[in-house]
């Protein structure tokens, strides 16, 4: 069976990241943009791994240039834009893309996992998120209008 586990990443500097490394922890993963009207979720984002980072939780942001151009920028100016406007200190990988020929296997495998509304397969916009287990299954996908904040009760159930 698929896991989290079975998937790596690519860091900024282009350094893969086995998320494997990953095992026994709680996951957000959300693709990110930063010129988005769901920016501001990133303050969000950076609240809930501050609070739950100490039990086991960590989110990973996939900045994507997918929806409307709206991550044009490259590894270092989208760092400092979140660092300076969010005080973002959760991982961000390199930008990667998430629908099409192109998206990278593992959300390939998210979207197969936790199909959005009508089980459509897409991810819809930036900010989409899914929440995995300690096991490294997904449990739940949540839309881009579901507010970090509102996800606590689902965390808290799984840590």
């Amino acid at each position: 069976m698929t896991t989290i586990a079975d998937f790596s990443a690519t860091l900024p500097g282009g350094e893969r990241l086995n998320l494997a490394d990953k095992a026994g922890k709680v996951l957000l993963i959300v693709n990110t943009a930063s010129k988005c009207g769901f920016t501001p979720q990133y303050a969000g984002l950076e609240a809930l791994w501050r609070k739950y980072r100490d039990r086991g939780f960590e989110v990973i942001g996939f900045p994507c240039n997918q929806f409307g151009g709206q991550e044009p920028g490259d590894a270092g100016e989208i760092a400092r834009f979140c660092e300076v406007n969010f005080g973002i200190s959760f991982p961000l990988m390199a930008k990667v893309e998430v629908n099409g020929p192109g998206a990278v296997p593992l959300y390939a495998w998210l979207k197969s996992e936790a199909p959005g509304i009508m089980g459509t397969r897409g991810i819809k916009w930036n900010f989409t998120k899914f929440l995995l287990g300690r096991d490294g299954k997904v449990v739940r996908r949540y839309p881009p209008t579901v507010r970090p904040e509102r996800l606590e009760r689902d965390i808290e159930a799984l840590l």
